[in-house]
């Protein structure tokens, strides 16, 4: 592979804080040189020219929370498919939750997913072990082991850990191996039988509410087992405004606490579900318009450490039913960067912040590579128009499935190129063509 120089680029780094116009060298798939002044003699070095055309050119996204439906469920996604949106939504790394079938509990299954992922090779993809077996929250799996095999981190998934003995003992064996346990935040005995936040919106539509309060209860019971034991707890896709001001104070006290929310919980609220959208169904819900401005107010202030998409495939059958029949859940690989960027365009945060909680603190968190230009560091990339007007059409999308709450939004931002290992696995250019194509034909 000959190396590759991407020119004339607006440099994003958020671990060097580095927002300039510059260039890039990449050479044997890791990042050679950077920075303003960087000049290569193409014709010297035989170095692959890109002209970025003063696109922005910043690490490859990090998605800490996606799930696959492979094995067990592959007409929903499988690991090609989620691995082409990945690349199409700019992300070059993915963790993955456990909720398989068969569950990942024990090392063969993690390998197994390990070697699938490996063999599609367009992403880096590290699956996470599940905290307890079979995710019934009572028996803690083989944390050293798992770990041992590549598992970046212990969660049930969609399920909260309502054991606060079971808990315990996660954080504290977890806290051995260096893991991070992941919670799904949500108190099961408040949440059960409901598919909407409490309040006017859902008394109005007929249906059943979750408080939004048994979301912050059970970060609270966690973080008071964070400080008994020391470990390394994460509250997945927080959404209230209690929740985030909970993680607030613990930060503040020292704790090992990280958070990360999802785009349609700062893009989004309540109002989503009128008219009884199911598309715009969630775990947890949709909340008041109060709490997704707190919401993107902990990601511009950094108390919501990441954005992840949150990526959860279903199929029609799934969302095409009544409201209080449907699973909840939507897709978000290929909506993580424009969605993501509205808060840079409402003034919200400046876009290296943004970029920041894309990449470099995911990756920290599970103690990753990646969020960074570094020379040395492997050439994993994104190459995006940050102001270009788009229209989501979910019918475009690579995953195989649809269900998305932002099909047909307006947006800016989208993806020009993506790179793994210093290689292009996604080219806007060469797919258009061939998009068009598509369309003639229909």
């Amino acid at each position: 592979m000959r190396p590759t120089l991407f020119k004339n680029a607006r440099l994003l780094d958020p671990a060097a804080r580095l927002d300039a116009k510059g260039a890039v060298l990449v050479r044997d798939g890791r990042i050679a040189e950077v920075g303003p002044q960087l000049f290569v003699d193409a014709i010297q070095e035989d170095v692959e020219v890109v002209d970025c055309g003063g696109r922005c050119l910043a690490p490859g996204l990090v998605d800490m929370r996606v799930q696959t439906r492979e094995p067990g469920e592959e007409h929903m996604e499988t690991l090609a498919s989620l691995q082409a949106a990945a690349v199409a939504g700019g992300v070059t790394t993915v963790a993955t939750l456990p909720n398989t079938s068969p569950i990942i509990d024990d090392i063969s299954i993690l390998e197994f997913v390990e070697r699938l992922a490996q063999e599609v090779g367009l992403v880096n993809v590290h699956p996470y072990a599940a905290a307890t077996k079979g995710l019934k929250g009572l028996e803690m799996t083989e944390i050293g082991l798992l770990s041992a095999s590549g598992a970046v981190g212990f969660t049930d998934g969609v399920k909260a850990i309502a054991d606060a003995a079971v808990m315990r003992r996660l954080l504290s064996y977890a806290t051995m191996f260096d893991r991070v346990v992941i919670q799904h935040p949500e108190d099961p005995t408040l949440a059960r039988g409901g598919c909407a936040t409490e309040g006017e919106i859902a008394t109005r539509l007929g249906l059943p509410g979750i408080p939004a309060c048994a979301e912050v209860m059970m970060i609270e019971r966690d973080l008071r087992l964070v400080r008994l034991t020391g470990g390394r707890y994460h509250a997945a896709h927080v959404s209230t405004a209690a929740a985030i001001e909970a993680i607030r104070r613990a930060k503040a006290d020292g704790l090992k606490v990280t958070c990360d929310t999802a785009p349609q919980y700062f893009a989004l609220n309540e109002l989503a579900i009128v008219d009884y959208r199911t598309f715009a169904h969630m775990s947890p819900p949709l909340r008041a318009e109060s709490d997704r401005q707190a919401v993107a107010a902990g990601v511009a202030d950094g108390t919501v450490d990441a954005i992840a998409s949150d990526h959860n495939p279903e199929d029609q059958d799934a969302k095409r039913v009544p409201f209080t029949q449907s699973v909840p859940g939507a897709v978000g690989l290929e909506t993580l960067l424009p969605i993501s960027l509205g808060l840079v365009h409402d003034g919200a945060m400046e876009l290296l912040d943004l970029i920041d909680r894309l990449t470099l603190r995911p990756a920290r968190i599970l103690g990753l590579e990646g969020g960074t230009l570094a020379p040395g560091a492997w050439a994993d990339l994104m190459v995006f128009e940050p102001d270009r007007a788009v229209r989501i059409d979910a019918h475009r999308f690579r995953s195989k499935s649809k269900n998305s709450p932002f099909d047909g939004k307006p947006a800016q931002g989208r993806v020009w190129r993506t790179v793994y290992r210093g290689r292009t696995v996604f080219d806007l250019d060469a797919e258009e063509p061939r998009s068009r194509r598509e369309q003639s034909h229909a």
